[in-house]
């Protein structure tokens, strides 16, 4: 079921404020929480509660050939959909991921937080939440996650994640697993639903038998 609070695609706005940190990935139908305390984010922050609720979540490309400052081209949206003030001055949010994005062009802004304009047409398959799975798919998936959590001693709430489908169970892990910065960035950066699985299934193996490895050793 969508979540009545998410925006239509077609209401995804033309400019939106980045939050740029490194491996910090949500992904859609994902929840990311966040503790601001830097006052452009708290300002930004409260200039999207005045609006749309939306802020942009890009890591920081920091590979070889980048330059200062600059971001990864592509990024996610995500709706803050809780939101707590502490009394030492910090900010508490709750991000609910909505649709990936590519930057077309950074905006100017008078406000000490970035913008861009995002295009969002690559993504449109982030509204599909009725995407048919192989039920092979399902089993092999939790199977690989039984094992990647047993390896790195990792707890998770699987009764809960029993309840999700298969995409919602991907966009999931891929947003809250301690998976690379640059790995993460790979599965945001995929559209087709396939490779993304695969993608998250070779990571998740990859990470055990690197555990198993070095438990061998």
């Amino acid at each position: 079921m969508q979540n009545p609070f998410l925006p239509d695609f077609q209401q995804l706005p033309t400019s939106l404020p980045v939050f740029p940190l490194s491996g910090a990935v949500v992904m859609p139908g994902a929840q990311l929480p966040l503790n601001i305390f830097e006052p452009r984010y708290l300002d930004m922050v409260q200039d999207v509660l005045k609006s749309h609720h939306l802020i942009g979540m890009v890591q920081p490309d920091e590979g070889e050939d980048a330059t200062k400052h600059q971001l990864h081209t592509t990024g996610c949206a995500a709706r803050i959909s809780f939101y707590n003030e502490t009394l030492d001055g910090r900010i508490e949010v709750i991000l609910t991921g909505v649709c990936r994005f590519d930057i077309l062009t950074e905006l100017p802004s008078d406000r000490d937080y970035r913008m861009i304009r995002p295009n969002w047409e690559r993504f449109i398959s982030d509204y599909n939440i009725n995407l048919p799975i192989a039920q092979e798919k399902r089993i092999s998936i939790n199977s690989t996650l039984d094992r990647y959590l047993n390896f790195n001693e990792l707890q998770t709430d699987t009764d809960q994640l029993k309840n999700l489908t298969t995409p919602q169970l991907v966009n999931v892990l891929t947003t809250a697993l301690p998976l690379s910065h640059e790995d993460k960035q790979s599965i945001l950066n995929t559209v087709d639903f396939n490779e993304r699985f695969q993608m998250l299934m070779v990571k998740m193996e990859m990470a055990s038998s690197s555990a198993t490895s070095h438990l061998t050793h």
